[in-house]
């Protein structure tokens, strides 16, 4: 018989919850996002109550070489280092210790919350708190309150006061009072509820001196879904092991790439991930793009040599610290995102990956800090790049792959006009006349809405300064700050209106949605068009604006001259090559 790497612990609810509020066991989502809706909550103590199973537990012991480990979070527990580590069932005992102890937790964009889940003693049901069970006297607002009186063993005291009020609400409503078995079955239930404090929950308990590859492959052979374990929630646990303070910044950093504030990390292009900003650390330090390499570098493995030590765990730890102050300084993160900006992509909605922007930015830090490439030819190149990146959807594949190889590359790049050099080919060799002739316009032959042709499209608009279709408004500036209240004030129109369409015989949406049958409207325009045939609303713009105008807001627009008049799958192929002209047109003016 081989090693046995776990141990089945099985494990009260309770002491789990006493263990993660004590400190014996870290829990590190306690400190970051928590994303189950709280019906799931309510579902989970309803399947407990019923005795259904709801999944397990699993541990890590902290490995032996984490001696120094600190404990997650900032706040005082009784043990100062986590004797386990939560790798599988983070979401579970978050969610028991929101609706069972009143934690507050971290909703996705990083605002504190508490999840409150009534019950009613009479019936044993569950429902997600709102002011109607505020306000019923039959209900209990929040189950937290009941496993408070528990803990101050005032249980008793709790169960008469909550049947004074249930009589007083009857009263009130010309009800009869609590029967004596309605009390009894008042009683029952709320033992019932505490008695969820007993519940049994399988806890797999891996040894310390399991790997994390170990760990990773118990997970997928133990999870009856299968399910991988992902190495951003892992790299995410090391990280507060290993530096709390680290950790904070990271948070930080993210909570606020939401909030629109100045002097914050807030901006229009990319709701910023944990992941994202250790992609750049582990990018711009060790070179290198897959994430499996951060929490190797964080444990102390020396990639070259393959051998863990602590004093490889601290000095990686140190480099990773350095990269994640380049990332983090909100001049750099700033003036990178402005790049965006000058490319066309004013707004994250037309970013069709956010890789384009976290690898974008290790090309960015790595040129200004390593290769020292003046400002002037590093924010040129790097906004050639990004236009380059999105429009061909480089890092919507293979990206690890494609980044690591990159990597590779840039070992033999010694100076600043080498790694110039080394992007211009590179962009150059994508961007051919082939591209433009031929890919392009074949890549706009579709329907989809988040197609990085289109978007590349819009951006190069946005470059070019270019009115919208029967407009004098540039385009850029409704993708602003603060363009839009309740109504958008711009609008994706069908050229050739949908009902139109139908009445003609195209019935099928992919037929109708071409992305060549888009363009953005200023809303005011959007309405007067409406449904009317192409060759209806324009001959009436056609008058309003003169031939010369017309003609104007054709070629701006990548519209074919009299497009009005054209069969539909005619306009369609004729407008796929002006579309891509369009975008030839753009990255000509950035090259400029």
């Amino acid at each position: 018989m081989g090693k046995e790497l776990f141990d089945n612990i099985p494990s009260k609810v309770e002491d789990l919850l006493r263990d993660v509020e004590l400190g014996k066991i870290g829990l590190p989502d306690l400190q970051r996002l928590f994303v189950w809706p709280d019906s799931k909550v309510r579902d989970l103590l309803d399947s407990m109550l019923k005795g259904y199973p709801v999944g397990y537990i699993m541990l890590w012991s902290s490995p032996d070489e984490y001696g120094n480990a600190k404990h997650i979070g900032g706040n005082e527990k009784a043990y100062k280092e986590p004797d386990d580590l939560v790798i599988d069932g983070q979401q579970r005992l978050t969610a028991l210790l929101a609706a069972l102890h009143g934690t507050r937790v971290r909703d996705k964009n990083y605002r504190d919350r508490t999840i409150k889940i009534s019950f009613n003693p009479l019936t044993g049901e569950f429902a997600v708190w709102t002011q109607a069970y505020e306000r019923n006297t039959e209900w209990i607002s929040s189950v937290s309150s009941v496993f408070e009186a528990d803990r101050n063993h005032s249980v008793s005291k709790f169960r008469k006061s909550f049947i004074r009020q249930a009589d007083e609400g009857r009263r009130r409503n010309d009800r009869p009072e609590l029967t004596d078995e309605e009390e009894d079955l008042v009683e029952e239930n709320l033992n019932d509820l505490l008695n969820l404090g007993i519940y049994t929950l399988p806890t797999l308990k891996i040894s310390s001196k399991a790997d994390e590859e170990d760990v990773a492959e118990i997970f997928v052979r133990v999870s009856s879904g299968g399910t991988k374990l992902t190495e951003k929630n892992f790299i995410e646990t090391l990280l507060a092991v290993f530096d709390n303070e680290v950790h904070s910044r990271i948070d930080s950093f993210c909570a606020e790439s939401r909030v629109p504030k100045d002097g914050t990390a807030y901006n229009q292009i990319i709701e910023v991930d944990p992941s994202h900003l250790i992609r750049v650390a582990v990018g711009v330090g060790f070179r290198h793009a897959r994430l499996k390499y951060a929490y190797m570098l964080l444990r102390g493995k020396d990639l070259k040599t393959g051998i863990t030590s602590s004093k490889t765990r601290e000095e990686n730890l140190e480099m990773f610290k350095r990269s994640l102050d380049l990332a983090l300084n909100l001049n750099n993160w700033h003036a990178f995102l402005n790049l965006f900006g000058k490319a066309g992509y004013l707004k994250g909605s037309i970013v069709a990956s956010t890789n384009a922007v976290v690898f974008s930015y290790v090309l960015y830090l790595i040129g200004k800090y390593d290769y020292k490439v003046p400002p002037f030819e590093l924010n040129k190149v790097i906004t050639k790049w990004i236009f380059m990146s999105t429009i061909t959807g480089f890092y919507t594949g293979s990206t690890e792959s494609e980044v690591e190889k990159q990597f590779a590359d840039l070992r033999d790049v010694t100076t600043a006009e080498g790694f110039v050099t080394y992007l211009e080919t590179a962009i150059e060799t994508r961007l051919t006349d082939d591209f433009f002739t031929y890919s392009l316009p074949s890549s706009l032959e579709g329907s989809s809405a988040n197609s990085p042709s289109w978007f590349g499209y819009v951006a190069s608009l946005i470059v070019l300064g270019t009115p919208m279709l029967f407009s004098t408004s540039p385009l850029a500036q409704y993708f602003a700050i603060g363009a839009s209240g309740k109504k958008n004030a711009v609008d994706k129109h069908h050229i050739y209106p949908k009902s139109y369409l139908t009445k003609i015989g195209y019935d099928n949406d992919r037929d109708r949605n071409q992305i060549a049958n888009f363009t953005y409207l200023d809303y005011n325009t959007n309405i007067e068009i409406g449904d009317q045939a192409p060759s209806e609303y324009v001959a009436a713009f056609r008058e309003r604006l003169g031939e010369e105008g017309y003609a104007r807001t054709c070629e701006d627009n990548a519209l074919p001259l009299g497009f009005e008049s054209l069969e539909y799958p005619v306009f369609l192929a004729k407008r796929r090559v002006l579309m891509a002209g369009t975008v030839r047109k753009a990255y000509e003016r950035l090259c400029e």
